[in-house]
């Protein structure tokens, strides 16, 4: 009995493992992810039948929510008591944010109830996605909204350095990863509890059961480090080629709506982003620089290299960036269960 794979799984995957080796050659913000997207949406956009496995879908989704889980640390919970009314005002940024994009969304610009929940989210962009993929949502349009959004915040960093003329440092630690045993015995636990929050209809539940089982690993002591980047890269290659294959049969008018859509959600989370930033500063003595980049709403990896090149506190940086994806990966679910319940 022969093994055949469809030839519209290797041609997806083949493209889309090429538009991340040019992205990462042309140094694109999140070219393994951003490349593949892109190269996939041009074909499918063209006619291309571009597809990708469920199975490997879904490996990928579980794979993301290790990654998620790996930055609940103990560190972070500790850091908790050093700035606790900063975590509040993250919070409620947080909440304002996705609020108003989402009124933005749905009362200009016209997208259904789910799509613009999904589009306003203000932060982690993969996992948004992984989480839309799993809804009856308007996959392309929240692609495109978040792409936006991440771009556009990742493009004022050497803008940002250009202005201050400062230089990038010339060798940044990289952290810990973990080792390819402890990725296979929090995946096996994972992969069952994805299994049963699927029975229960928990939005994305291999993500989320991979985000439960990586954070109760990590804030026990029981792993240390990151998932490693020969897992990492091939995962976000995956779900690159994902969102593009939702492209298919998109028009022009529909990619324009979302671009224009994208840039408005992007200068309003921005200003009021910025806005309570000042407030913080003020009010709890932190230092401007710190505020403002802890408090805006783009990349965690993005933020922290910015972080270090403008000599603002890594630490407040990054614990704030890290509570943001912690308090969007409760919150989204809920928000998501809910409307099933309406």
């Amino acid at each position: 009995m022969s093994f055949r794979i469809p030839i519209e799984y290797l041609l997806t995957l083949t493209l889309g493992a090429g538009g991340a080796f040019v992205a990462s050659l042309l140094d694109m913000p999140a070219p393994y992810l951003v490349g593949p997207a892109a190269v996939v949406t041009v074909a499918s956009v063209a006619g291309l039948k571009a597809a990708i496995p469920s199975r490997l879908r879904d490996l990928a989704f579980l794979a993301v929510g290790l990654s998620m889980g790996s930055g609940v640390t103990p560190d972070v919970l500790a850091a908790t008591r050093q700035w606790p009314l900063s975590f509040v005002a993250l919070l409620f940024m947080t909440v304002l944010l996705l609020a108003l994009g989402w009124v933005l969304l749905r009362k200009v610009f016209r997208y259904d109830d789910l799509t613009a929940m999904l589009a306003a989210c203000p932060g982690h962009l993969s996992y948004v996605l992984s989480l839309a993929a799993g809804t009856k949502s308007d996959l392309a349009s929240v692609s495109i909204i978040q792409s936006v959004r991440v771009l556009a915040l990742t493009l004022l960093v050497p803008l940002i350095v250009e202005i201050q003329g400062l230089s990038p440092p010339g060798n940044l630690a990289l952290p810990k990863s973990v080792g390819p045993v402890a990725v296979l015995l929090m995946a096996l636990p994972a992969y069952g509890l994805g299994q049963v929050l699927q029975r229960v209809r928990v939005p994305a539940a291999l993500l989320v059961g991979g985000m439960i089982i990586s954070s109760a690993a990590h804030l026990t002591g029981m792993v240390e480090g990151v998932i490693p980047f020969w897992l990492q890269m091939p995962v976000y290659v995956v779900l690159g080629c994902m969102i593009g294959t939702r492209f298919a049969g998109v028009s022009a008018g529909d990619l324009k709506r979302s671009f224009l859509a994208g840039l408005s959600v992007t200068v309003v989370v921005g200003l009021f982003s910025a806005i309570i930033a000042l407030a913080v500063s003020h009010g709890l003595d932190i230092p401007l620089d710190a505020a403002l980049i802890a408090f805006a709403p783009g990349g965690l990896e993005t933020m922290a290299a910015m972080a270090v090149i403008l000599h603002a506190d890594p630490a407040y940086v990054g614990t704030h960036h890290i509570l943001r994806l912690v308090y969007l990966s409760i919150l989204m679910p809920l928000l998501l269960a809910r409307k099933r319940t309406l």
